[in-house]
């Protein structure tokens, strides 16, 4: 049994092992920050594209006759290159697919980055590059989460403009939502998202508006003006 650890701790199926292991856990490290919130994307599944990636480096690496033989030789004149250059356009697809289009607003981007670079780590934690994989994995998790309350902050005291929520009662009749779009752009305020939904048995909608009003701008004047508008029944601010 000791001799048989000892040859293969000292195999390259034990540093393979060790690689694959490394790279779930990074993978994880970031996984924990995109799977603390309500994202397309979270932990189990940064785990499985590091992993991944890291699986698919050792195959373009060793998956050839002779991998498992001891002592191990590198071939000359072999392109490690052509399996793992695959992971970088492939995962390009699962990145699309964790950015949504909401109305005007895109969500997921940095969610997208996120697994782009994991997928990064993964090869390189592959290719057996445990420095630059760490370090990589620690400026990703400190961007995700660090950086986004800076950004926040930064923005929040160089921002000219507030975001608010209205949800606005309105009768279901022809014109009314454009009438509704139409005065709050007249008035400077760029709506970035609209939510609509149908109250048929009340032939009423409910508009919920995302606006984004410059602080200068008087938001009691403004839904008042809403309010005078021909079919809205109700008006409220959440937000």
């Amino acid at each position: 049994m000791e001799a048989w650890l000892a040859n293969f701790t000292n195999s390259i199926q034990f540093e393979m092992l060790v690689r694959l292991a490394l790279a779930a856990l990074l993978g994880g490290i970031v996984g924990m920050e995109r799977g603390s919130g309500d994202r397309p994307a979270g932990f189990r599944t940064h785990i499985l594209v590091c992993a991944g990636s890291a699986l698919l480096m050792l195959v373009s690496m060793y998956g050839f006759d002779g991998f498992d033989k001891v002592p191990y030789k590198y071939p000359d004149h072999r392109d490690s290159a052509r399996i793992a250059a695959q992971v970088v356009s492939g995962i390009g697809f699962l990145g699309a697919g964790t950015i949504l289009h909401e109305g005007i607003t895109i969500r997921g981007l940095t969610t997208a980055a996120s697994l782009w670079m994991i997928s990064a780590i993964g090869l390189a934690t592959g290719a057996g590059m445990y420095f630059i994989s760490i370090a990589s994995t620690l400026i990703t998790f400190i961007t995700l989460t660090t950086f986004h309350t800076i950004e926040k902050r930064y923005a929040a005291n160089n921002s000219k403009s507030d975001r608010k929520y209205l949800r606005v009662t309105a009768a279901d009749n022809p014109g009314t939502i454009p009438n509704i779009t139409s005065f709050l752009e007249s008035n400077g305020i760029k709506v970035k998202t609209i939510n609509v939904s149908n109250r048929p048995l009340k032939k009423q909608v409910v508009l919920e508006l995302y606006l984004k009003i410059n602080r200068e701008t008087d938001l009691g004047y403004i839904m008042g003006g809403l309010q005078q508008i021909e079919g809205v029944k109700c008006l409220e601010n959440i937000g």
